[in-house]
């Protein structure tokens, strides 16, 4: 994987990360007291700039999360696995659908494990989408198309 790969992917989602949580780039710049200026964030989202361990750090702090969080997981193995997705959760919650209710009891159950009941999206990884993929008798490919077609997906 060359530099320019890992700009782009880590940009990818730098800016995923930035609009799951509500921020525009001017947003970012203002609650940063302009550290993070709206241009320079908008070259790292795009991996036109690489961004240091100590920007990263900085970020992740001004978004809240655990640095590790701030690099994009590994896409799909050699095994083609989905890859992890992130949901909605109150939009998950409105389901009426049978599917989107199992999803929904796992996705409780992984609140309930993380004991994180304050996050508006839950992340779950490749792993989950197949065992869940198998909970409602589908592919993890159509359980994807699935949670597009329910709008719990988050971006």
């Amino acid at each position: 994987m060359t530099s320019a790969d890992v700009n782009r992917r880590v940009g990818e989602h730098l800016r995923r990360l930035r609009k799951q949580k509500g921020l525009s780039l001017l947003d970012v710049e203002a609650s940063s007291a302009k550290e993070f200026k709206a241009s320079v964030l908008g070259a790292y989202e795009r991996g036109e700039r690489a961004i240091s361990a100590t920007r990263l750090a900085g970020l992740a702090e001004l978004y809240r999360l655990p640095l590790q969080a701030m690099l994009p997981p590994d896409g799909p193995g050699a095994d083609g696995a989905a890859p992890g997705l992130a949901l909605d959760i109150e939009r998950l919650e409105q389901s009426a659908s049978p599917e989107g209710q199992t999803v929904a009891r796992f996705v409780r159950a992984l609140q309930s494990q993380r004991s994180d009941w304050t996050e508006r999206v839950v992340r779950i990884r490749s792993e989950d989408v197949r065992a869940l993929a198998c909970a409602v008798d589908r592919t993890p490919t159509d359980l994807v198309a699935l949670l597009d077609e329910l709008k719990v997906r988050a971006f």
